[in-house]
């Protein structure tokens, strides 16, 4: 005697398609040069106190400081990375 069970076909368990993702990519694509700026900054503003270059355009205030330009650097950096693999859409190792 053969039994058959016979299930109904449900919705299509997947993952949804993200959103969004050529705006990540142009954003991300955007930080970059951002982030080499910042960090560019952030070596003028070392070497300035250094005294191996002129003064530096900013000379009072938050950013008036290396370290808030290269803090800055490095948030842009990550910013950018993570909007690059949200829109290439793959789970790439961290490297």
């Amino acid at each position: 005697m053969k039994v058959r069970i016979r299930f109904v076909r449900g919705p299509r368990v997947g993952r949804k398609r993200r959103k969004n993702r050529r705006l990540a990519l142009a954003v991300g694509a955007l930080l970059t040069p951002a982030t080499v700026m910042a960090c560019i900054l952030a070596l003028w503003r070392l070497a300035a106190d250094l005294n191996w270059t002129n003064t530096f355009a900013i000379s009072s205030g938050l950013f008036s400081h290396w370290q808030v330009w290269m803090a800055a650097a490095a948030l842009l950096h990550f910013c950018s990375r993570a909007l690059n693999r949200y829109g290439k859409g793959g789970d790439a190792p961290a490297s």
